[in-house]
């Protein structure tokens, strides 16, 4: 394979990327630009950030093997990139330390982002705090409702919340109202965006942020084979290294190094929702066409006038109708293959991980584990699947208890009494 250096200098990957923003946001961008075009060449910038990576974060974060799953299941052996393990609870913050850091160089004393399943704006509050800048966070109302406790965390962090009101009142919609609240406060605001999308530099910056997890697991994975004594696919990696996808950070943070490295199959999972043919579901690559949203363009989920569909799932950070052109690129290229798994797969992969590893995964997470649930039993015995964990499963406990029709949480209501919770007894 050629060596694989995109976007170009536009910020394209092949037709996709680039940067659609209004005239008032142009400045703001190429002043982006150059600012992270210094500071990626710039050593101290990177020691920095490696430091707070290995000091705050808690890097690297371990591969685990998943022992009990993959004896159950027959079949490939399934391991897991802990990002679950990071401080604040997933992958999320190591793109946001960069980002943090980048508008500290810019003396940029305002930040704002914008969150689905809250991991992005705990992360953000959690730097903000560390580092006293001010705060804004945008979110989809909807999305306040089911991820109450990361709303929680990041007023206790400092941060002010904003409920998005508008459209369907999710993550697209908060995306929306950050981008109007940068248009009206953009000298002294910095916007980190969460995700691989939005215009150039952003897919490319949040990538490199992030593929400090891809970059661990091809130094981990030579030693876990070992330990293991299974042979790897052309050398010390997995046979299949497969991630959740949304926007697509996580994604592209560990499929990234692995690109140079074509025997290793990569595979995103998307929200397949009540079902690919059901119209309820967020599934951008399989289902979407090429469009521009939020800056960049990309695979879209719209209707024949190119107005932006609703969508539907169980886990608010793949609500999303668009994904990161580099996704967008890798899917026309070949490289990378999309799949779907549906809330009820993504649940019960929730529910088994848990009782058969102790692991609580995220529900964007079990979007992952579930793929991989379903395709273990196909493989060999020798043969390895790395799933990127990318985050863990307390925000999403109540709503997987509404949905299990358990009641999982002792509310303040019921201090003092036994509560049912699935499986039996009393918590």
């Amino acid at each position: 394979m050629h060596a694989y250096d995109l976007p170009d200098a536009r910020g394209h990957f092949g037709p996709y990327g680039g940067s659609f923003v209004s005239e008032t946001l142009t400045h703001a961008i190429d002043e982006l630009r150059a600012a992270y075009e210094r500071c990626r060449r710039d050593p101290a910038f990177q020691r920095e950030f490696e430091h707070e990576l290995k000091h705050f974060v808690g890097r690297p974060s371990p591969i685990y093997h998943a022992q009990r799953l993959s004896r159950e299941l027959g079949g490939a052996q399934i391991l897991l990139k802990r990002e679950d393990l990071n401080h604040t609870g997933a992958h999320k913050i190591n793109n946001v330390i960069g980002q943090a850091l980048l508008a500290r160089r810019m003396g940029k004393p305002r930040v704002i982002a914008e969150t689905g399943a809250g991991q992005h704006g705990v992360a953000t509050a959690t730097i903000c705090a560390r580092y006293g800048l001010e705060c804004v966070v945008y979110m989809g109302s909807e999305d306040v409702k089911r991820q109450s406790p990361n709303v929680y965390r990041m007023k206790l962090l400092g941060a002010t919340v904003v409920p998005v009101e508008s459209g369907s009142r999710t993550l697209k919609d908060a995306l929306n109202e950050a981008l109007r609240d940068w248009v009206t406060n953009v000298e002294h605001t910095f916007y980190i965006i969460g995700t691989v999308a939005g215009p150039h530099p952003y897919p490319m910056m949040v990538r490199d942020f992030q593929s400090v997890i891809g970059r661990e697991c091809l130094q981990q994975m030579p030693e876990m084979l070992a330990e293991l004594g299974l042979p790897g696919c052309g050398g010390p990696h997995p046979d299949v290294v497969v991630a959740c996808v949304g926007g697509g950070s996580n994604a592209m943070g560990i499929f990234h190094p692995y690109i140079p490295h074509p025997q290793v199959r990569l595979v995103g999972v998307e929200a397949a929702g009540a079902g690919l043919d059901s119209g309820r579901h967020a599934a951008s690559l399989q289902r979407g066409a090429p469009g521009v949203l939020h800056g960049n363009r990309t695979y879209v989920l719209q209707n024949a006038d190119g107005q932006i569909t609703e969508t539907h799932s169980i886990s608010a950070g793949l609500d999303y109708p668009g994904v990161g052109p580099e996704h967008a690129w890798l899917k026309d290229s070949g490289r990378a293959e999309y799949v779907g798994v549906t809330d009820e797969e993504a649940l019960a992969a929730f529910h088994r991980l848990a009782r058969t590893e102790g692991i609580i995964p995220a529900l964007e997470s079990s979007h992952a584990v579930a793929w991989a649930i379903k395709t273990a039993p196909t493989m060999r015995p020798d043969q390895t699947i790395l799933v990127n964990l990318s985050g863990r499963g307390d925000k999403d406990i109540g709503t997987v208890a509404d949905l299990s029709g358990a009641d999982f949480y002792c509310r303040p209501s019921c201090r003092g009494q036994s509560v049912k919770v699935a499986g039996g007894g009393a918590a």
